[in-house]
């Protein structure tokens, strides 16, 4: 029978900038079953808002504690799924998302974001977040509707990659900030280590497709996972469903080639889950697919593709 596990946020069940194969697991649990783990919005203490009273503690304590690694992320994990094996998928199954703080900041920063040179007047801003959850105002009198995502979902990557900063997303998911990505939808991971070793992070309130400033409304978060080893299936790469679509990702530092392979992905996906032929599934991807730009700032660029699967 599924069992459900809940991490708590203390900062010796997370790391702050970095995945590695290496870490000892926060946990170890069956497939199957639920996890609920806490993360907090990427950055350092210039980050924060004036009035230090709304820093819960917990987040000051991973502040002053952790040591910061290749990036600016906080990081829960790893979970240690029994039965993954390398080769394997990991089936991760968003449940849930919702907000832990009453703020969240949006940045401009230092040579980061898709014009670094246009906008050289850095600035940080601390949106107040309703007691509800469900929207953020802005300074300047607007509300955007919350829609709560983890910015990094990955598995543990290949041990002779040795420690992974945090920023760049690869073949183990990680930072793909992809708003997409949220409860209802089910992620599938490439296994590159026994366990899977699954992390989440990088909380995000709200995003638009480019994340284009360099930040999303960073946030703390708290979702729930359930993580399921499948060995029918096999990925080389993230890949995503809903109840209504299906999506592929693609990363690579060219959007062209970031493009590429989310259609290819796509292309493969098709085939393997209807009676298509290559080509009947890349002439359906051009007439019924979305390609969206995910982020812009993250190293490895996004792509993902949504296609409706009523389609196939």
């Amino acid at each position: 029978m599924a069992r459900h596990h809940t991490i708590s946020s203390a900062p010796e069940n997370m790391v702050w900038g970095y995945l590695d194969s290496a870490l000892e697991p926060v946990i170890k649990i069956a497939s199957g079953d639920t996890v609920t783990l806490t993360s907090f919005p990427a950055g350092g203490k210039e980050c924060l808002p004036p009035d230090a009273s709304r820093v819960p503690a917990d987040y000051m304590a991973a502040l002053d504690t952790l040591r910061q690694g290749g990036g600016p992320h906080f990081i829960t994990g790893p979970v240690y799924v029994e039965g993954a094996k390398p080769g394997d998928t990991l089936q991760v199954d968003i449940l849930e998302a919702k907000p832990t703080m009453d703020w969240g900041f949006v940045a401009i920063l230092p040579l980061l974001g898709t014009l670094p040179d246009e906008f050289t007047d850095y600035e940080t801003i601390h949106p107040k977040i309703s007691p509800k959850g469900d929207v953020c105002t802005m300074p300047w009198g607007v509300d955007i509707p919350l829609d709560p995502f983890f910015g990094i979902m990955g598995v543990a990557p290949p041990p002779a990659w040795g420690r992974v900063g945090s920023p760049v997303p690869r073949a183990f998911g990680g930072n793909m900030d992809n708003k997409e990505l949220k409860p209802g939808v089910t992620l599938y991971l490439p296994v590159f280590n026994e366990g899977a070793l699954f992390f989440a992070g990088d909380g995000h309130g709200v995003q638009g497709d480019g994340e284009v400033c360099i930040t999303a409304l960073e946030m703390g978060i708290e979702g729930t996972f359930r993580l399921t080893v499948r060995k029918d299936m096999a990925v080389d790469f993230p890949f995503a469903e809903s109840e209504t679509h299906l999506m592929s990702i693609g990363l690579d530092e060219d959007l062209d080639d970031a493009a590429k392979q989310a259609v290819r992905e796509m292309v493969r996906h098709v085939c393997l889950r209807s009676n298509l032929t290559r080509n009947e599934a890349y002439m359906l991807c051009s007439l019924a697919g979305d390609l969206r730009v995910t982020q812009l700032v993250d190293g490895n660029k996004g792509i993902h593709m949504m296609l409706p699967k009523s389609m196939i």
